[in-house]
């Protein structure tokens, strides 16, 4: 197997009420599966690494503004149509389970844990 783009989806608004501190928590969970699917031979991306810095080159004062969501789903749709696969972390989601959705529709893998990726050759 080639190595694979792997969207890591799970919480990162879900659960917080807008706090950011709890939304950089969820943030820090989502990028420790990231060496791990490194380690793997693949190259892991998560969403928000690509839309919160598109949401500050809007001038948007982060995930809880209103414009939000005209970034944070765009983006994690349009990465889908470039990932091999996704790695779909546990907890409550709305997004991550958005991701999964579309990855099915899609016919990419969804795996639940690092352990089901095999590795790259």
């Amino acid at each position: 197997m080639t190595a694979q783009l792997i969207l890591i989806a799970g919480p990162y608004q879900s659960g917080t009420d807008g706090d950011p501190a709890a939304m950089a928590a969820n943030l820090r969970r989502l990028e420790e599966a990231a060496w791990p699917v490194f380690e793997r031979g693949h190259v892991p991306m998560i969403g928000e690494w690509v839309a919160l810095p598109v949401l500050a080159s809007m001038g948007a004062d982060g995930p809880t503004d209103p414009r939000a969501q005209d970034v944070l789903y765009p983006t994690a749709e349009r990465l889908l149509e470039h990932c091999d696969a996704v790695l779909r972390l546990p907890g409550a989601s709305a997004g991550a389970d958005n991701d999964v959705a579309i990855a099915r529709r899609r016919g990419i893998p969804v795996y639940t844990s690092v352990d089901e990726i095999p590795p790259a050759a």
